[in-house]
């Protein structure tokens, strides 16, 4: 694909806006579409086409990307991408939500003749706005390689996982491994501190070994300082948890370690925490320790 190709994106919020931002400078024609009024118009002011509604941001695409906060979400938006979107359109969700929904959806779109890929991405507000996303792709080998240089403009790891679905799963095991980090991490900040440590210099040294992480190399300093402006919410990590545990069960597998941490994210979100950075997880141990 060229930078002639023309692309309607659906999900202008957090991630979305960025991503589609680093489309309009990669030289794609982009039309957005978002529940926000406002974030529309952000996208129109650096040069994208405002879409009044799902349908209009699909009318004419040769690409179609959503970027949704849930299943119900892509459930809703979906039969409209595959209704809508002319022949052979490559419809690429890019939303973290159930494989089966991916699967689903798939199904749904073959049936009319559209190529879909499940397409979930790990990198958090940062990424998105870099263009260092990693994409975990699901769906035909032919198609995720069409896809792949549209992905290159969001991305720097872009990996074809399996089929239909597959890309779903392994997001669900990239949130898992990210909460269990941020929960050990809350709970190093907590050890450090009870023992008369410095936990910025303890971190500094925890990030450079061993123990280092890219969570590590971005958030030890605000977590140390209490700073959760959001990059990626509690709200929407609950939302993840409860996919890897579902993913676990069809699969039919124990993760004792991810149910736990499952509950120390309800815990965050319970505590009124939700609308913070993952990393508030710090201030569930706190409580435990107050």
């Amino acid at each position: 694909m060229n930078s002639g190709t023309t692309i309607g994106f659906v999900g202008l919020g957090i991630m979305g806006s960025p991503m589609a931002a680093n489309l309009l400078k990669a030289g794609y024609a982009v039309t957005g579409y978002d529940v926000s009024a406002e974030r529309v118009a952000q996208l129109a002011a650096l040069g994208g086409k405002r879409a009044t509604g799902v349908v209009d941001a699909v009318a004419g695409a040769d690409v179609v990307i959503t970027m949704l906060p849930d299943s119900p979400q892509v459930e809703e938006v979906a039969p409209l991408v595959i209704e809508y979107g002319r022949p052979n359109l490559l419809y690429i969700d890019m939303s973290t939500i159930k494989p089966e929904t991916s699967r689903r959806v798939a199904r749904q779109a073959a049936a009319a003749g559209v190529r879909a890929l499940d397409a979930p991405v790990s990198g958090g507000e940062r990424g998105a706005i870099d263009g260092t996303l990693s994409i975990m792709v699901g769906g035909a080998p032919e198609d995720v390689e069409e896809a792949r240089p549209v992905l290159e403009r969001l991305g720097v790891t872009i990996v074809h996982v399996g089929p239909a679905g597959a890309g779903q799963t392994v997001k669900a095991a990239n949130q898992l491994v990210v909460g269990g980090i941020y929960g050990l991490v809350s709970e190093a900040i907590v050890l450090l501190e009870a023992s008369g440590v410095n936990p910025a210099a303890g971190l500094d040294v925890l990030a450079g070994g061993l123990a280092g992480s890219r969570i590590l190399e971005l958030k030890r300093h605000t977590m140390v300082k209490r700073e959760f402006v959001p990059g990626f919410r509690i709200d929407l990590h609950h939302k993840d948890m409860g996919i890897a545990l579902a993913a676990a069960r069809e699969a039919g597998v124990s993760l004792p370690l991810t149910g736990q941490v499952a509950q120390l994210v309800a815990a965050a979100r319970a505590q009124g925490h939700g609308s913070l950075d993952h990393s508030a997880l710090l201030k569930v141990i706190e409580r435990l320790n107050a």
